[in-house]
């Protein structure tokens, strides 16, 4: 009878076993794979001295670089909240100079979305941004490209040199957002780079929905359509 009840106890219990582990099984099934944070690739564009490096780093850092030195090219990553949605921001800090615009195509071509960075007292660096445009548009051949133009250094207003009218003018002709910022005192700095974050994010979704309804309004529209001063 010992033995009886022995195997009896011994069944049940390997039947439950069992049963544990097909449960396990199955949670294991249905546990969907955990997702990378979207990645959006963005290029600092600018003439030298104007700073983009500056910008770059009190967005990553939270501290201002005081001492400027030429950069050939410096890339960051970085992960941040959009709307509620953690995504990880690729930068590329390009060099302004000259003496690298042989390599600019190549920069270009990589990116998704592009900060153009001026300096609100160097009326140079502001004529400079059309040149930018104009070779960002010919390597991508995409003018719905995410592009924002930033002035820099608004810390410094009683240097200004290039009016606000003018940028603006600049902004509404190209279609693109317009922010001021300061890489010194962290004005707008965050704006900046998500506000473009949020234009890559919206491309994206678009290209995604193309399979969307015809009557449906289209983000891409959204995307060229956003301005802000």
């Amino acid at each position: 009878m010992f033995s009886a009840l022995t195997y009896q106890l011994s069944t049940t219990f390997l039947e439950e076993q069992k049963k544990c582990e097909g449960l396990v099984a199955a949670a294991n099934m249905s546990k969907k794979p955990a997702t990378q944070p979207t990645l959006h690739k963005v290029i600092m564009v600018g003439s030298g001295g104007v700073g983009k490096s500056a910008l770059t780093l009190q967005f990553m850092y939270d501290e201002f670089v005081e001492d400027y030195e030429p950069t050939k090219a410096d890339s960051y990553r970085k992960k941040v909240v959009l709307d509620g949605e953690e995504v990880q921001i690729d930068i590329l800090d390009t060099a302004g100079q000259e003496d690298y615009a042989a390599i600019r195509d190549n920069y270009f071509r990589s990116g998704e979305g592009f900060l153009c960075v001026f300096s609100i007292t160097e009326p140079e660096s502001f004529d400079a941004t059309q040149e930018f445009r104009e070779q960002i548009l010919r390597v991508k051949n995409d003018e719905n490209i995410p592009f924002l133009l930033v002035g820099n250094k608004s810390d410094l207003a009683d240097k200004r040199r290039v009016p606000l009218d003018a940028c603006r003018e600049r902004a509404q002709h190209w279609q693109v957002p317009y922010v001021e910022t300061s890489a010194k005192t962290r004005d707008n700095v965050d704006k900046a780079f998500l506000t473009l974050i949020r234009q890559m994010s919206w491309l994206k979704q678009g290209l995604a929905a193309a399979e969307e309804p015809p009557d449906q309004p289209s983000r891409r529209c959204a995307v060229r359509c956003c301005t802000i001063c």
